[in-house]
């Protein structure tokens, strides 16, 4: 019934930039919490950053100034700006939606930086 689908991913260059975009299914988008995750091999997955139904911002010190997040509740998306992207963003990534305490998952984005 709900459902998230990631795109945007893809191979960049160091120092480059990449917008990743989270559609949903949910007929209630606008009041889940969203998140990026992500997770690299041999890697646990952490929160890269997070944004609440009033649009408070929350970020992983190691992207915090280069990414942004930031969502469109009358699209049901949900965005992920990554700017100076370094070696160490490979990854993938998902997209998350939390109602209440039930967690909604997509299915994950391909993120390669490399020259």
């Amino acid at each position: 019934q709900v459902q998230f689908v990631e795109s945007g991913g893809g191979l960049v260059q160091p120092g480059g930039s990449l917008r990743l975009s989270c559609t949903a299914s949910a007929r209630l988008f606008s009041i889940y919490t969203m998140g990026w995750y992500r997770q690299a091999p041999g890697k646990q997955r952490e929160l890269v950053a997070a944004i609440t139904p009033g649009g408070s911002t929350n970020y992983a010190d190691s992207v915090q100034g280069r990414f942004a997040i930031s969502r469109d509740n009358a699209k049901n998306t949900v965005y992920l700006q990554m700017n100076s992207l370094k070696l160490e963003d490979t990854a993938v990534y998902y997209c998350k939606g939390r109602m209440g305490t039930t967690d909604y998952w997509g299915q994950g984005t391909q993120v390669t930086v490399s020259s």
